[in-house]
């Protein structure tokens, strides 16, 4: 499922595609029956909380996306192409589409270990978007989005600050590792930001929350906050410090990108223990043994 970076950059692509200006939206795959209600009207603007996507299109008309863990978005310049596959949304540019293609290509979110940010088709050159296999794909009234900025935590990317997050974790026994994967919590950081802020903070992940340190919690937001901002760009989520790769200089390499993410099995970086794994809030949770063994 694609973090709070991913969500947030598709925000900026599409604003920058089609904001200010009429959309033409359809719905090819018949799954997507709002598309009348929302064709042909100008996008005010595109927020992004999370991992929700919100197109607004004036009062009570503002498209609620959650790609889960599914779906993702092809994007591309020129003319509109053939409708392939299980296709549930199109938003284009009707003056754009008629234009030649422009260099750059559409990357999936699946290669994000392996995308650099570089080769993708400029944002303001992007004349249509493809919607596949979301986990939702509707409009929503002012109210049912009021709704749901109610239920979700703070987002760091939102520079929102982390009050709310740790008053909810300084009141609970739940590990902390659960803790961050609970969108009422944290919105946005998803399974691979929170194995690597504990790793980061050297925190156990079974940690409960009442017994972590306001302090320590600030500087996991203030962590979070840099880190993502940076997956923004680079959709590897590079968690590691040059110093503490085996290769310093040079491109980061995909095995060095994490410093416990899908490393179970592997030495640690830092002090040659291998990672483990074990489920923990219905998704696999890395982290050293030797490295995060406190609670602080």
């Amino acid at each position: 499922m694609p973090e709070g970076n991913e969500i947030h950059r598709w925000a900026e692509r599409h604003a920058a595609a089609f904001a200010g200006r009429p959309v033409k939206v359809d719905g090819p795959q018949g799954r997507f029956t709002d598309a009348a209600v929302i064709d042909g009207r100008k996008l005010v603007r595109v927020m992004a909380v999370g991992k929700h996507l919100g197109y607004d299109f004036g009062r009570d008309r503002i498209l609620h996306v959650h790609l889960g863990l599914q779906g993702d978005f092809t994007e591309g310049s020129g003319p509109l192409p053939e409708v392939k596959g299980a296709l549930r949304l199109r938003m284009w540019n009707a003056a754009a589409v008629k234009r030649a293609a422009e260099p750059g290509v559409s990357k999936r979110h699946g290669w994000y270990s392996e995308d650099d940010g570089t080769g993708h088709v400029a944002p303001e050159k992007v004349a249509w978007v493809e919607l596949r296999g979301p986990m939702d794909c509707s409009v929503y009234t002012q109210a049912m989005w009021e709704k749901l900025l109610k239920r979700l935590g703070p987002d760091p990317l939102n520079g929102d600050g982390p009050e709310r997050a740790i008053e909810r974790i300084r009141k609970s026994r739940k590990a902390i590792g659960a803790l961050l994967m609970d969108q009422a919590i944290a919105a946005g950081i998803g399974n691979i930001y929170r194995a690597e802020l504990l790793f980061r903070a050297r925190l156990n992940p079974f940690t409960p929350g009442n017994e972590v340190q306001e302090k320590l919690l600030r500087s996991i937001w203030k962590d979070a906050g840099v880190l993502m901002k940076a997956g923004m760009v680079d959709r590897r989520i590079v968690t590691t410090r040059a110093s503490d790769r085996p290769h310093r200089k040079g491109k980061v390499l995909k095995e060095e990108a994490h410093y416990v993410y899908r490393r179970q099995g592997r030495e640690c970086f830092m002090c040659g223990t291998k990672i483990l794994t074990q489920v923990m809030a219905g998704r696999n949770l890395f982290w050293c043994p030797t490295c995060q063994a406190g609670n602080e």
